[in-house]
């Protein structure tokens, strides 16, 4: 709202008896009546919010509030704070008023209400633009009348739903979106998806309930703002046999007389497909096999593709075979009902796990031509937490003594790396379980355990426990207090002197180079192979196509980019330090190490990945070598690290 349509609603809430009329409104406002009628529209679209507030505009009776003396108050605290918005929270809402607003809104409106210039809000706006690219959504600009987005019901409810990542900075566990709507919305609506789930016994995860919580409240507002989703007739008779369909009804017939409005037979698929593609606990292996041989089959060439591809032998991995099932699931029903996820942890994971991070993205291309499913990035950090988790696993060596139950809000794959984290460097340690906050008061009711390991805080428990990171880093390890195994973390990272340097020449290093962005830099590497005959042709279009996926920056202003390795004839590594840092994604990158390793040698680059993500760790070094304008000095001082 602009600063008139505020003053129009200040003028409303004080006035407790009586009512205004339209002429009198206008003199105050100094304005015209047409502009206080357009205004008092605009006050109906936002008093949706609050269903007990009914704006009351009867010809002949004027103007008037009807409410209670809370949401006056809750209104007034809300309007009309003086406390200055911090830029992240401005970003938010002005994204969220344009997601919801049916009508333009124009620069001079935001610059008023937020008492900025125009070229501040011009450019929260050029973010916001950007940000909404990931949805396929558009934000255009009208003449004469302002900013609106352009694009699906369903897409703007998916970005709705992931505000939060507008902001880089918001902590993991914080969902903002949560703080758009009312208490007794959000009390309402949790009290019924836990009944729902108690109902019906669904396993959902933490971070799920949370997920349906956010969706269901969205699709409230949606629902009174008349803005409905469109779900085609063959979709509707696919979704009717569905279990989750019958769900959804239940879940609808709790929240219908709470809210005093009627869901349409659209929201309640829409929210069933929702449930379909939400994570959950420990659902049966046979059970999936038997109703869904497509993530069956996707697991099982996805594990084969990827022990050939790293020589582990992941189908003997069981457990990892049971967690892929149920969270590939997931993964292909929120790809086909357009449900994407924004993963917080994304760019930790690539930086702490780039060896298997990168193969796994390897792997996904083989998966999106044998199965037509192009699994994004986010999702793809996810997956390799299980294999990362896998291996560490089969290395690890356990000596059992106290029991400890690992309570994680994050899923599966956080849980079962955290497990064999756990395992695999506090040797007097056996992990009896890994749950969800949810079932850690039934849990301990029934087993004996010695102490709770929790990415959450846990309240009313009598049994001793520790709030770590699910990243499980060196803070972490101290709280436990236990001998931390440094040399397993050390051997992960490092490399043989063969692996690294005889895969260095002088003919591949490139120093001073120029380029305005970073598939320019991977195509002139790529193409320096080739012409060098250590590469294929078709390996430039593959090493650009894998930097397309996923950016492939480690952080430490280093990016390791390469491509398939059938392209490649000979192993070779080819460098380029950059002229300027580069953006690479979301780091800025100044050494560029391309790498080109055959299946023959492909044993081998476990360890090259771990050797320059040890260097991209070491500031000093990385700044070193982006000094660095001679090939010889710089090839010197590569090998010196071995």
């Amino acid at each position: 709202m602009n600063n008139r349509q505020k003053n129009l609603l200040r003028i409303l809430l004080l006035q407790k008896e009586g009512a205004l009329y339209i002429k009198d409104l206008s003199k105050e406002l100094d304005c015209s009546e047409k502009t206080v009628r357009n205004d008092l529209d605009r006050l109906e679209e936002f008093l949706l919010d609050y269903p007990s507030v009914m704006l009351s505009r009867r010809p002949g009776f004027g103007i008037s509030l009807e409410l209670n003396e809370e949401d006056r108050a809750t209104i007034f605290k809300s309007l009309f704070s003086n406390e200055p918005k911090k830029a992240e929270d401005r970003l938010f809402e002005i994204a969220y008023e344009l997601l919801t607003s049916k009508k333009a809104i124009t620069l001079q409106a935001l610059a008023e209400q937020y008492y900025l210039p125009k070229a501040a809000i011009k450019k929260d706006l050029e973010t916001i633009t950007d940000w909404l690219k990931r949805f396929d959504l558009e934000l255009v600009s009208k003449q004469r009348l302002g900013h609106a987005i352009q694009g699906s019901e369903l897409q703007r409810r998916s970005a709705l739903a992931r505000l939060s990542a507008l902001t880089p900075s918001n902590p993991v566990e914080k969902n903002d979106v949560l703080q758009l709507f009312l208490p007794y919305e959000i009390s309402a609506v949790k009290k019924s998806l836990v009944d729902m789930r108690n109902q019906f016994s669904i396993p959902f995860t933490d971070g799920a309930l949370e997920s349906l919580q956010v969706h269901a409240l969205i699709m409230l507002k949606r629902t009174r703002q008349r803005s409905p989703v469109f779900i085609q007739e063959a979709e509707k008779e696919r979704i009717y046999v569905r279990k989750e369909y019958q769900y959804a009804k239940w879940f609808f017939a709790q929240l219908e007389p709470i809210f005093r409005i009627a869901f349409s037979e659209e929201e309640q698929i829409y929210f069933t497909w929702h449930l379909i593609s939400s994570k959950k606990i420990g659902e049966e292996t046979k059970e999936l096999a038997q109703y869904d041989e497509e993530t069956v089959q996707i697991v099982r060439t996805f594990i084969d593709k990827m022990s050939k591809l790293t020589l582990v032998d992941f189908v003997a991995d069981s457990t990892l075979t049971n967690g892929l099932f149920v969270h590939m699931h997931s993964v292909i029903n929120r790809i086909r009902y357009g449900f994407p996820i924004t993963n917080p942890l994304l760019s930790n994971i690539k930086k702490m796990y780039p060896y298997i991070f990168n193969m796994i993205i390897l792997t996904l291309e083989e998966i999106k031509d044998s199965y037509h499913l192009d699994i994004p990035e986010d999702e793809a950090a996810y997956l390799a937490l299980h294999f990362q988790a896998s291996i560490e696993r089969m290395e690890s060596k356990k000596d059992i003594r106290k029991k400890a139950l690992i309570v994680c809000h994050l899923g599966m794959g956080m849980s079962y790396l955290l497990e064999a984290k756990i395992e695999q460097q506090y040797q007097g340690i056996e992990i009896v379980a890994c749950i969800g906050k949810a079932e850690a008061s039934d849990y301990i009711d029934r087993y004996q355990v010695d102490f709770i390991i929790s990415t959450i805080p846990l309240e009313k428990t009598s049994v001793e426990n520790i709030v770590i990171s699910p990243l499980f880093g060196q803070e972490d390890q101290q709280k436990l207090n236990q001998f931390i195994d440094k040399l397993k973390q050390q051997r992960t990272r490092r490399i043989q002197s063969s692996g690294f340097a005889s895969m260095l020449s002088e003919e591949l290093v490139f120093v001073d180079v120029n380029y305005e962005h970073r598939y320019e830099v991977v195509e002139m590497l790529a193409n320096a192979l080739y012409k060098k005959g250590y590469a294929e042709k078709e390996f430039i279009h593959s090493a650009v196509s894998r930097e397309r996926m996923s950016a492939t920056s480690i952080g430490g202003a280093v990016a390791i980019p390469h491509g398939n390795p059938s392209f490649i004839r000979k192993s070779a590594i080819a460098v380029a330090i950059l002229k300027k840092p580069l953006n690479w994604g979301n780091e800025s990158v100044s050494v560029v190490f391309l790498l080109a390793v055959s299946k023959k040698d492909h044993g081998n680059i476990r360890g090259i990945i771990g050797k320059i993500a040890s260097l991209s760790e070491s500031p000093a070094l990385v700044q070193e070598l982006a000094s660095v304008h001679n090939k010889g000095e710089l090839l010197q001082l590569l090998k010196q690290q071995e």
